[in-house]
């Protein structure tokens, strides 16, 4: 592909430069404000209240069904409530409140957090991506805030020397991504089951002739409900729940308090940790067994990162700090409390433990309760997966942005159907919360314990953390979820292998599509058709310009499409006014809509009137895509900027950088206006969409895997999932497509 070269010398060469083909071509940013980002006291009192409905419904209501999880088998010993309250109380100190609250939550990526969101930090740094994904302009992106390493810190140049230059470490993290979000996923499915089967449970305090099965039923019942009304999605989600959530925590605290008071208040010395050894010198191996119950008690930890985006680190700080982590530990302890004196009760410690005054308003607070945990971690899985969708890592389907206010808030009707249909299933399956708790620990924890790499590694790479710090924050971490991971595994056979095939079954679907996305993108590459055989394309005597705007969609950031002159070859013409076209998801959460496109002539200014164009549209993953009427509108627009900027340049260039040559920059700028003009003008006559259907096949001579996963598996989920016309809102009535072969 021709471009402009530089032009005569002049007395300011360096401005006048024009590199590569899309180069340096992004000096305009801005400071737009992510939503919750800084502020003052106030606007960050008002986040910590809107944080309590989204966050914490998940972890708020996990005193339903902790201790029932933890003793399934019922007390031993009087001494096993404190040494498992003792648990309970420091797992919440070390895992959410410490390891979370105040040291992951900085590891945000520009205000947002979540599994993808440390792999694109991590990405951002230390060149693992697969796909050669970063260009000079992406870093001038207001968003996008590189730091490079400094040269005095060894170690971690060292570490992204090994990480760019080892295959191995780039499948490796980008393995443990997919099966984070893998792991979210089965969040997401097993949260809704085992929350309203413990919510509805309840019931059968005051209807005892209620049978179990009645009540998953009813469970099943209020699911269907729940993943049917996610369509309408949650823009006031903070505002709405927030309340109910507050009410909850007053409720669980107040009753705890009441417990402590009424039945035992010496429970309290749960706070001397020398009682969790006694538990294990006690229980041995029982002990260690019980800890997947106890680990339930933290669940929708991870919630706290993923929805960074929608406010900010004090705010999520103060709340969890002043309300959850007091209401919830006061709701354990009076808990601990009452089983002292009626440790039978343990299956149903929650509702046995309330007084009867306040069974029924707990009991419907509990089931809202519920219901808005199941709704947080579904938003939070849907955004994740709009990440994944947007990085390359999970096959088109359709995404819909239920807010204007809220970047993260999503819907994806596929994956709702599928996550809906898994829970209705698992309830069913395993009719009781003990079981659902085995598979549910085992998401959780595999969460938590791939945050941990992940962290280490931007600890030695980006913060450049002291050693002694890192092997603190590794040993103390990884050995805790360690153990409460070989814990849940040893009841793989009740249950825990639910999350495995679950997670095996998405990460072989996300590792395909993205093995393939790669492998074509880089044939493409290989393909890419020079700048003579584009010169002489239009040059033939059978090819004519057609009224109107074309807009061809390419993988491809630079270079000309190999499915151009098959275009060209079948219908020979190309539009009045032509662009080469592709949308580049970057690795930052957000694009400001000034920096969105990057235009390039085709050919070079003395050839404009050839009015063929190179644009890269970039969005961050968190960027939703317009429609295609809007689209095309602001792409024109940017278009005709473009052009003027071109004209004012190339004068600048003839005049060897002397602005001083009135009469040259007007005739430019008149130009500039004559273009412009037919611009509107063949947009009035209309905008076609052109995109090359391609078809990919293995190579011969491939090995049977690679056919069965190119052929077979990718084919079926290209056939069978969103196209891509339709995941860019592309017009039906304004589509041609054109059809191509790819053997990789």
């Amino acid at each position: 592909m021709s471009v402009q070269e530089d032009g005569a010398a002049g007395p300011e060469p360096e401005i006048l430069r024009r590199h590569d083909s899309l180069y340096g071509d992004a000096e305009k940013v801005s400071n737009n404000k992510r939503h919750g980002a800084g502020g003052s006291w106030a606007r960050t009192l008002q986040l910590a209240f809107q944080s309590i409905g989204v966050v914490y419904g998940d972890v708020g209501t996990s005193p339903l069904y902790v201790y029932s999880s933890t003793f399934p088998n019922g007390i031993k010993h009087p001494d096993d409530l404190v040494g498992v309250l003792s648990l309970i109380l420091y797992t919440l100190i070390l895992i959410p409140m410490v390891k979370y609250v105040f040291i992951v939550l900085y590891a945000n990526d520009n205000g947002d957090g979540g599994t993808f969101a440390l792999y694109s930090l991590i990405s951002r740094h230390a060149k693992i991506r697969m796909i050669p994904n970063d260009q000079t302009e992406d870093a001038n992106v207001s968003n996008y805030s590189i730091e490079a390493p400094s040269s005095q810190l060894r170690r971690a140049e060292w570490v992204k020397q090994k990480l760019e230059s080892s295959n191995a470490a780039k499948i490796a993290l980008f393995t443990i991504t997919i099966l984070g979000t893998s792991m979210v996923m089965g969040d997401g499915t097993l949260t809704p089951a085992i929350s309203v089967l413990s919510a509805v449970s309840g019931i059968r305090e005051k209807a005892p002739n209620l049978t179990q099965s009645q009540v998953v039923w009813i469970s099943v019942a209020i699911l269907f409900v729940l993943f049917s009304v996610q369509r309408f999605g949650t823009d006031k989600v903070g505002y709405t729940f927030a309340p109910v959530i507050s009410v909850w925590f007053l409720l669980i605290a107040g009753i705890g308090m009441y417990n402590l008071t009424v039945h035992e208040i010496t429970i309290l010395r749960a706070f001397n940790p020398k009682y969790i050894v006694d538990y294990f010198r006690r229980n041995g191996k029982e002990a260690w067994v019980s800890l997947g119950g106890v680990v339930l008690c933290i669940t929708g930890t991870e919630a706290m990162f993923a929805d960074l985006g929608h406010f900010n680190i004090r705010a999520i700080q103060l709340s969890f700090t002043c309300v959850l982590f007091p209401s919830v530990a006061l709701c354990y302890m009076g808990q601990a409390a009452y089983l002292r004196k009626f440790p039978e009760n343990v299956s149903d410690t929650f509702y046995k433990s309330i007084p009867a005054p306040l069974f029924w308003p707990v009991f419907v607070v509990a089931i809202m309760g519920a219901i808005i945990a199941s709704q947080a971690m579904l938003s939070g899985a849907f955004a994740i997966l709009s990440k994944a969708l947007s990085l390359g890592c999970f096959p088109r389907v359709e995404v819909v942005h239920t807010s204007n206010k809220y970047e993260g808030q999503v819907y994806i009707p596929e994956v709702n159907f599928l996550i809906g249909a898994a829970s209705v299933a698992v309830t069913l399956a395993f009719q009781t919360t003990a079981n659902i708790g085995n598979a549910y620990g085992i998401c959780v924890v595999t969460v938590f314990s791939i945050t941990t790499h992940l962290m280490t590694v931007v600890m030695l790479l980006i913060w450049k953390v002291r050693l002694p710090f890192i092997a603190a924050f590794y040993a103390a971490f990884g050995l805790a979820e360690f153990l409460y991971l070989s814990s849940i595994l040893s009841k793989f056979a009740e249950g825990g292998y639910l999350p495995f095939c679950f997670s095996l079954v998405l990460m072989a679907l996300m590792a395909t599509w993205h093995y393939v996305h790669v492998k074509r993108y880089w044939y493409e590459l290989d393909r890419v058709v020079p700048a003579a055989e584009t010169t002489a394309l239009l040059a033939r005597r059978d090819v004519r310009r057609v009224p109107g705007v074309g807009l061809l969609y390419s993988e491809l950031v630079q270079g000309i499409p190999p499915v151009f002159p098959r275009l060209v070859d079948k219908i020979p013409s190309v539009h009045a006014v032509f662009v080469f076209m592709s949308i580049k998801h970057l690795p930052v959460p957000r694009v400001a809509p000034a920096e969105r496109f990057i235009f390039r002539h085709v050919v070079g200014a003395d050839d404009a009137g050839h009015r063929l164009f190179r644009c890269v549209a970039r969005y961050g993953y968190t960027d939703p895509l317009e429609g295609a009427k809007e689209f095309a509108a602001f792409l024109l627009d940017r278009l005709k900027v473009f052009v003027h900027e071109e004209a004012v340049f190339a004068c600048s260039q003839r005049a060897g950088g002397d602005n001083d040559d009135d009469d040259e920059m007007r005739r430019a700028q008149a130009m500039a206006e004559e273009e412009k003009r037919l611009i509107d003008a063949e947009a009035e006559r209309g905008v076609v969409y052109l995109m090359g259907e391609a078809n990919v096949t293995a190579a011969a001579g491939s090995s049977v895997m690679k056919r069965i996963v190119v052929n077979y598996v990718y084919t079926f989920l290209r056939k069978n999932l969103r196209e891509g016309h339709k995941a860019l809102s592309v017009p039906k009535d304004q589509l041609l497509k054109v059809g191509i072969t790819y053997e990789i």
